[in-house]
């Protein structure tokens, strides 16, 4: 039953990830990157607005147990940099601002919701 769980949880996490590209597509962003791993570490999407890159952590939540947020933990963050970092190394961009973006989805919500966090931690 494990697996099944664990599987359920991805195939979530997928749909949140699927669900948070297209809010920030339908609100003028480009998705430059999908799941793309690299600097020892994952990037759910990396998007571009108006010269601000963004790299997108989707974080799916289905209640109140656990916050989103507590979850990317000071190794979390370490990973994500580096693969921000290597992301940045592998392509050119103009971008004039860069920061982490994450987005919360409830997914007990109805329609789903989602929380935003810009500039969500401190690079360091």
């Amino acid at each position: 039953m494990a697996g099944r769980g664990r599987r359920e949880a991805l195939q979530a996490g997928a749909e949140a990830e699927d669900f948070v590209a297209a809010r920030l597509v339908a609100g003028g962003a480009r998705v430059l990157a999908r799941r793309w791993s690299g600097g020892g570490g994952e990037l759910d999407l990396v998007v571009e607005r108006a010269g601000r890159l963004r790299f997108v952590e989707v974080k799916a939540r289905a209640d109140d147990v656990l916050d989103p947020l507590e979850q990317i933990t000071p190794a979390k963050q370490a990973r994500l940099v580096g693969a921000a970092r290597a992301w940045l190394r592998a392509h050119a961009t103009a971008a004039t601002e860069v920061a982490f973006l994450v987005a919360v989805v409830d997914l007990s919500a109805e329609p789903w919701q989602v929380s935003w966090v810009d500039d969500a931690f401190d690079v360091g």
